[in-house]
C-alpha cells in the first residue's frame, strides 16, 4: 500500500499565479526526491455546507479560493525520507517562511494518510 500526504488551503484569487509558481516548484522538488505523485487542485465544485464542507475547513474569504493538494510516496517510511531531502532543499529555502506564503499557511489543513483502498 501506499503513503499520501494531503493539504487544504486558502489561496486569495489576487495570488493564483504566485500560488500556481510555488506549487510547480514544490512538485519539482518532490518529484526530484523521491515523491510518487504531487497533484494540485484548484476547487470547481464545491459547496459551503451547513456544518463542514471545504471551504468552512479553511474559513474560506470571499476574496479567496480553495486548493486541495496531495503528494504520493511507496509507504510512511518513504515519505519520512522523502520529506528528510526536501527540508533540506535549498531551492524551498524562500518557502519556508509563512509570512511570504501567496496563502495563509495558520489555516492550511494536513495530514499523512495510509492508503487502505485502492484500484
Amino acid at each position: 500500500m501506499s503513503y499520501v500526504d494531503g493539504f487544504i488551503v486558502p489561496v486569495p484569487k489576487k495570488k493564483h499565479a504566485a500560488y500556481v509558481k510555488m506549487a510547480r516548484l514544490g512538485c519539482k522538488v518532490w518529484k526530484d526526491h523521491g515523491a510518487l505523485d504531487y497533484q494540485e487542485c484548484v476547487a470547481d465544485d464545491v459547496s459551503w455546507g451547513k456544518r463542514t464542507s471545504f471551504p468552512r475547513s479553511v474559513k474560506l474569504k470571499k476574496t479567496e479560493e480553495v486548493w486541495f493538494s496531495y503528494i504520493v510516496y511507496r509507504n510512511r517510511k518513504h515519505r519520512d525520507a522523502v520529506m528528510k531531502k526536501v527540508m533540506k532543499d535549498k531551492r524551498l529555502a524562500g518557502m519556508m517562511d509563512i509570512t511570504k506564503m501567496p496563502f495563509d499557511a495558520r489555516r492550511m489543513i494536513f495530514g499523512g494518510f495510509k492508503v487502505v483502498v485502492s484500484m
